[in-house]
Order: C-alpha cells, then sequence, then structure tokens
C-alpha cells in the first residue's frame, strides 16, 4: 500500500470526525438545537476523504446540500460547523448560512450549496481560473454532486466546456442510489453514471464509494492528470447514506432492511480499521486513541455551539451584498 503512515492516520481521523460529526449534528437537531433542515453523508465518508487527500487549501472544491463531510475533508474547523448548524455568531458564515451554506474560502472551500448540481459550474470556473493563471498544476476544482443532480442540464455543459478546454477539474458523482427517495435505477438511464463521460471525451471511472483506499487511487490518478494538463476526469464513486435524505425522513417507506444491512456490513470505517490492522500498518491502539481524541472533539464542538451568542441584529446585513472594490470583505 503506497500510502504513509502520516496520510493513513489523516485518513482515518477524516472519516470518523466526519462520522460522528454527522452522528453528533442528529443528536443536536433532534433536540431542537439545529436551525432548520440538516442533510447527513454517515456512510458517505470515502468519497470526500479519498479525494481530499490529495488536494491542498490552493485546489478548490464545490459542495451539496449534503456537504459537512466534504467540509470536514477539506480542513474546516468542526466547532465553527457546530456553531453555524446552530445558527450562532460564532459559526462558520456568521450563522446565516446553516447546515446547506458552509463555505470557507481559506480553504478552497467553495461551499456547500442547496441547489441541486449548483456546485458543478463553481468547480469548472475555479479549474478555468486556474487553466488561465497557468497554475493547473497547484490548483484543481472538485465538484461534489449526487446521482440526482446528474441528469441536471448544467453537468453536462460544464462536463463539455472542462473537456474543450482541458480544464484541471475533477466530477465526482457520490451516487448513493437516491436522489432523496427516488433510486437511480429507476431515474438514470445508464447502468453506469460514468459511462456519459465518454461523450465528453474525458475518462469516466467506476470506484467503489465504500473503499477509501479505491478513492485514494482513483482520485490520485484523476488529480494528477488534471495537475498535468490533460484535462477533466468523470468519478462515480458508489457509496450509500445510513440515514434518511433529511434529519427526519423515513427510510423504510423506499428502502427495504436486507439493503441497508449490506451496506452497513461495507462500512468504510470497519474496512479500514480490519485492512491497516491486518496488514499492520496501524495498531487497534492507535485507532482507539483517534477515536478518543475525536469524542472529545464532538462534545467541545456542542458546548462551543451552545454556549456561543446569536447574531446580533445590527449584522443583518453583513456579507449580504457584494463590494465590489473588496469583493472578498467579510467571506471567512
Amino acid at each position: 500500500m503506497d500510502i504513509s503512515k502520516e496520510k493513513l492516520e489523516w485518513i482515518y481521523t477524516t472519516m470518523y470526525r466526519i462520522r460522528r460529526f454527522e452522528e453528533t449534528m442528529l443528536e443536536q437537531t433532534f433536540k431542537g438545537n439545529a436551525m432548520g433542515v440538516t442533510h447527513p453523508s454517515d456512510g458517505q465518508e470515502a468519497p470526500p476523504t479519498g479525494i481530499c487527500a490529495h488536494l491542498t487549501d490552493k485546489d478548490w472544491i464545490g459542495s451539496t446540500h449534503r456537504g459537512h463531510g466534504h467540509c470536514i475533508a477539506k480542513g474546516l474547523d468542526t466547532k465553527a460547523m457546530m456553531a453555524e448548524i446552530m445558527g450562532k455568531a460564532t459559526g462558520q458564515c456568521g450563522g446565516k448560512g446553516g447546515s446547506m451554506h458552509i463555505a470557507d474560502f481559506s480553504k478552497g472551500m467553495l461551499g456547500a450549496n442547496a441547489i441541486v448540481g449548483a456546485s458543478i459550474p463553481l468547480a469548472v470556473g475555479a479549474a478555468l481560473t486556474a487553466k488561465l493563471k497557468g497554475i493547473e498544476s497547484q490548483s484543481v476544482g472538485v465538484s461534489f454532486f449526487g446521482d440526482g443532480a446528474s441528469s441536471q442540464g448544467v453537468l453536462h455543459e460544464s462536463m463539455n466546456l472542462a473537456s474543450v478546454w482541458k480544464l484541471p477539474v475533477i466530477f465526482a458523482c457520490e451516487n448513493n442510489g437516491y436522489a432523496e427517495a427516488t433510486p437511480s435505477w429507476y431515474a438514470v438511464s445508464a447502468e453506469d453514471i460514468a459511462s456519459r463521460a465518454e461523450g465528453y471525451g474525458m475518462p469516466g471511472v467506476v470506484v467503489d464509494g465504500m473503499d477509501v483506499f479505491a478513492v485514494y487511487d482513483a482520485a490520485g490518478e484523476a488529480i494528477a492528470r488534471a495537475r498535468a494538463g490533460e484535462g477533466p476526469t468523470f468519478l462515480e464513486l458508489k457509496t450509500y447514506r445510513y440515514h434518511g435524505h433529511f434529519h427526519a425522513d423515513d427510510t423504510s417507506k423506499y428502502r427495504k432492511p436486507d439493503e441497508e444491512a449490506y451496506y452497513k456490513d461495507k462500512d468504510t470505517l470497519k474496512h479500514f480499521e480490519k485492512t491497516v490492522t491486518k496488514q499492520k500498518l496501524m495498531s487497534a491502539k492507535q485507532l482507539k486513541s483517534i477515536r478518543d481524541m475525536i469524542e472529545q472533539e464532538m462534545l467541545d464542538a456542542v458546548e462551543f455551539g451552545l454556549s456561543s451568542p446569536m447574531p446580533d441584529a445590527s449584522a443583518l446585513y453583513d456579507d449580504v451584498y457584494v463590494n465590489y472594490s473588496n469583493p472578498i470583505a467579510g467571506l471567512r
């Protein structure tokens, strides 16, 4: 396995942080401490972790309404994220963005987005900027989106443009099998969404999105192509969300118990733990130490969020309108 010890520790830490953040966020949502609807991504830890393991703060990602995992994999602070979900002034976006609009330009996080497929042209725009500045080797764009967005016109327009101009962008389709409650086998015309990439002159790769090592390898190749000026790649990451579309979604109305049990057995965290301990790359003690650290981090994040103040009414219009003399003024 050609992954350094430090990178393996980062991968496990990131995946477990995503898992526990989502579970903790759900607990707080059901207690009434979150502002609005929350969309958990537990079960889908491998795609953002395996991809962002190859990125730096100079690379850009665009996210979805289910974006907490992407934010964490890109390095955002869980205290600020929890406070944001609670609508607090100390939140990542001052409590104004909430669960579906967390962003941090300093980390290359263009933002989660409530509009299906809306992050796709943002990532392509970031890639175009890198191309025009001649910094493809330092700055690529990655768009995360689901199977529900795979038939949106904006994706196909963006794929065509990215291929024509050989932009350094990765189209990362997290196919979790459902667009809300509509199964992809019913709504998508192709057995593999990645097969559509051929029509746009780019590689289309199907990846086991429950296996972080498979994601890491596929993403490494795609990002290397982009940095070398060889253009875009489409990755279809076949994964699964353990909870419903949103916190109060009843999955029993459209998913069967045997299906859920099958994917529980494919848990990416369990697969990682089994692999690294069997190959003696990490010990059970090391893994537990990481889990214990994250458990305390989640307790601290909740305490930080609950104890933080609500935004003052005087901040209502801050960060709402762009100051074109200083376009990034106010962005956190």
